[in-house]
């Protein structure tokens, strides 16, 4: 006699000898807690991509995804009239995480404890200018010149440069190019996008976002509302015995602080950025919870989590949240005409400074030029005069003069051309640079600025080699 057993329960027992086969062979408590990260991640980047980016899902769940077979584990729920992405293992709810586009702030990852704060939310996001991009000229608007570059520029050896972007000549290890922009003298000379991209696509910054902070810090300091050298406001640190009292923003902005921290994302799962971003609704609170591991200036170790302390700072500093979420506009997007530039916060309010701000390859080269300009856009004055020579000034802690205030260096004009991060380019480059392979590349003595965005899994897309052709092309 045959014994039949319903659907529902021979999928119940296939997804528990699936979970014990998973479990059963890792043995190991860290691969347990990739699940509810992985969930988080694949919902945060399935909801920026579908409702800020308009990409599709699959080819997101392909490009984005694919350095990890972990996430084929994870079922995504879309649901458009919520514009929200639900996701979790296997499909059955377990380590579900949901992520909330919020209009004028983007994915939101919550919990089911904040979804109902997040959703009740109405920010009054003041418009993005200008108006009508396409009737003013580059670099305010998009209305680009008619004559062609000078005669000086080799274009046909720029034109190869960027086409070496796009082309994938291995199968293993795939570039993603998504958009390429080269700036000479205050003008685009090169523009190349993607498959599915284009210049009105706006695209995940990654640890770019920093370097805006270091933009919006430099403003507050020009208003006179932080003062980057005095001890941070950090309510986890006001005890005078606790050795963090005396952490500065300077010292935050420069990467030591001396916070305990781990910076690590495919290569190490079970970090602090990763546990940060991707389980903590208030962020900030997570970072600054961490020990101190060595004195102020005595260490330089890269960190996410100041960023958003910085970023919690600014948020207490301003008036109220719809004043802070309206600060990066009014203060800086829509004076450089960076329309596209959505800037995603935790469950909290504050933005992710340290990673989640999502523009077009335009608006991320109108970034640039104003650091080219020395913080100046147009003859008007945005930055402190003074805050690009600091921002570009090595940390004395940092090995190789690699970094300043929130942007990456080639070490400076007193560094050895064989010492430096990068010999083969001018010294007194520096970059806003975020994982796998986002960059803003300024270098002064060529008048360029470059932007570079993709979803290259090592990073190595050839940066070095790539900015060395496009200088030589110079004439």
């Amino acid at each position: 006699m045959k014994v039949f057993i319903p659907k529902r329960i021979v999928l119940v027992l296939v997804l528990v000898f699936i979970a014990a086969a998973i479990l059963g062979v890792y043995k190991n408590r860290e691969y347990v807690q990739q699940l509810p990260i992985g969930c988080s991640f694949k919902a945060k980047a399935l909801c920026a991509a579908i409702f800020v980016s308009g990409r599709d899902d699959k080819t997101v769940e392909r490009e984005d995804m694919g350095f990890n077979n972990l996430f084929k584990l994870f079922k995504a729920e879309i649901n458009l009239p919520e514009k929200s992405v639900t996701c979790s293992f296997l499909g059955t709810g377990i380590f579900k995480r949901k992520a909330i586009h919020i209009d004028g702030l983007g994915p939101i990852l919550v919990s089911s404890a904040d979804e109902k704060n997040v959703l009740a939310w109405r920010p009054k996001i003041i418009p993005a200018e200008p108006a009508y991009p396409e009737k003013i000229p580059w670099p305010q608007g998009d209305l680009m010149p008619s004559e062609a570059p000078s005669a000086n520029i080799d274009m046909a050896k720029i034109d190869s440069a960027v086409e070496k972007l796009f082309l994938e000549n291995s199968p293993q290890k795939k570039l993603y190019t998504r958009a390429v922009i080269v700036v000479h003298d205050g003008r685009i000379i090169a523009e190349r996008y993607g498959d599915g991209i284009t210049k009105d696509t706006p695209l995940l910054s990654w640890s770019i976002a920093k370097s805006m902070v270091n933009a919006i810090v430099g403003i507050m300091v020009m208003q006179g509302k932080i003062d980057i050298k005095q001890p941070a406001p950090v309510q986890e640190w006001q005890s005078a015995n606790d050795p963090r009292h005396y952490i500065t923003p300077d010292h935050m902005l420069r990467m030591s602080s001396g916070l305990e921290w781990t910076e690590a994302y495919a290569e190490k799962p079970i970090s602090d950025v990763n546990m940060m971003l991707f389980l903590q609704p208030d962020m900030a609170a997570f970072a600054a919870g961490k020990p101190q591991a060595a004195s102020p200036d005595k260490e330089w170790r890269y960190s996410s989590g100041t960023t958003n302390i910085i970023c919690r700072i600014i948020k207490d500093k301003t008036a109220d949240i719809n004043d802070y979420w309206n600060l990066p506009r009014r203060e800086l997007f829509n004076k450089i005409g960076m329309r596209s530039a959505v800037w995603s916060t935790d469950a909290r309010g504050a933005f992710v400074g340290s990673s989640f701000l999502y523009a077009t390859a335009r608006d991320y080269a109108r970034f640039g030029l104003l650091y080219l300009n020395d913080g100046v856009w147009q003859g008007q004055r945005l930055l402190p005069a003074g805050w690009v020579k600091y921002s570009v000034t090595p940390t004395p802690a940092a090995p190789q003069g690699q970094y300043g205030a929130h942007f990456w260096l080639n070490g400076g004009a007193g560094v050895a051309p064989e010492e430096r991060p990068y010999p083969r380019i001018p010294a007194d480059t520096f970059f806003a640079r975020g994982y796998q392979g986002q960059i803003i590349a300024v270098i002064p003595s060529c008048k360029l600025v470059i932007v570079r965005l993709g979803m290259t899994y090592d990073n190595e897309w050839g940066m070095e080699e790539f900015i060395k052709r496009v200088i030589n092309a110079l004439g």
